[in-house]
């Protein structure tokens, strides 16, 4: 049975909107329930305090990165306040500790650049220093990228920050997150994943700036990355305890688009507030993936509105032949980092 909530249908008509996006993209594909994992209690209009009522979270340890604003922020605050110790990312110490000292619970904040790989090697060290295992990992900052073609050190900026500078971070973190009875990864994914990506999901010859798409394209590909990170990654981690799923928050009223034009700003700041989830409804499927009793065990599902979802139609969320492909790339792309 297909899913269309009404909230779903508003989002997706409002999407198209704003996003050029045509109803032929659109119509083309299906969202189902993904029969291989359980069916979950919540839905689109749950909030990270629904999703997280009477779990308590004392002992554990969770990372989430970019935590001094938007999703970041609401995930943060949420599972400091159900006791577990935050390690909050921003890309300065500054960002960090002041967003860290302005919730209630116990936090520690840490630099992370993505964009920098040095910078997810020193970050996954400072973890290390702490000497515990890692219970949560929330792959969670994120640009949407700009219109004009950048490279850094030879990378496609939008490709290097939204995804391969979780890669590395992510691949040195996991012996502590295997050392934890029920380590969870989370990646963010977003509906541009399936809606708007280059032909083949993943072009192998944009990647160092060969090729510029637009924005939106340079943005889908980059979150594709992440959901194909996760699924390639579940795989390896079949023999562990640990578990890896990504998630696709909805629409969400944050300031992803801080680096659109103006125009577009005003119109998003107009539209969005009136069809958005709000910053708790957005940050839930993240925090129930990473915290929930009905999703111990649960690993290479793509979730929406706290449920694994399959999506068929032109899309390859679910490529593994795609997902180990990128995986072997993005290894060769990061050098010595991972």
């Amino acid at each position: 049975m297909q899913i269309l909530s009404r909230r779903r249908f508003i989002y997706l008509s409002s999407a198209a909107a704003i996003a050029s996006i045509s109803a032929c993209e659109l119509a083309g594909h299906t969202i189902e329930p993904d029969e291989r994992f359980p069916r979950g209690q919540f839905g689109a209009d749950a909030t990270a305090d629904a999703v997280t009522e009477g779990i308590d979270l004392r002992g554990k340890t969770a990372l989430v990165t970019g935590c001094n604003s938007g999703l970041g922020y609401e995930t943060m605050r949420v599972l400091a306040a159900r006791g577990a110790h935050v390690i909050g990312t921003g890309r300065t110490l500054e960002k960090a500790e002041k967003a860290c000292a302005s919730v209630a619970g116990n936090t520690t904040p840490v630099v992370l650049e993505l964009s920098d790989f040095s910078s997810a090697v020193h970050c996954a060290e400072s973890v290390k220093a702490l000497g515990v295992p890692l219970d949560i990992l929330i792959a969670n900052a994120g640009m949407s990228g700009l219109r004009e073609l950048k490279v850094i050190d030879g990378i496609e900026q939008t490709f290097r920050i939204n995804y391969l500078g979780h890669f590395v971070l992510v691949n040195n973190l996991l012996p502590l997150v295997k050392a934890s009875p029920n380590g969870r990864i989370v990646h963010l994914g977003s509906a541009a994943a399936y809606l708007r990506v280059p032909e083949g999901g993943i072009d192998f010859d944009s990647l160092r700036g060969e090729k510029s798409y637009g924005r939106l394209q340079k943005y889908g590909q980059s979150k594709l990355a992440n959901i194909l990170f996760s699924l390639q990654l579940s795989k390896i981690l079949r023999d562990s305890n640990a578990t890896s799923n990504a998630v696709h928050p909805g629409l969400v009223h944050t300031d992803i688009t801080r680096s659109y034009p103006g125009w577009f700003q005003k119109v998003y700041g107009i539209v969005v507030p009136y069809i958005a989830k709000t910053m708790g409804e957005g940050a839930a499927t993240q925090v129930y993936v990473a915290t929930h009793p009905d999703v111990a065990g649960v690993s290479g599902a793509y979730f929406e509105d706290c449920n694994p979802v399959k999506v068929s139609g032109n899309t390859y969320l679910h490529d593994e032949t795609l997902a180990e492909k990128l995986w072997q790339v993005s290894l060769q792309m990061t050098g010595g980092f991972v």
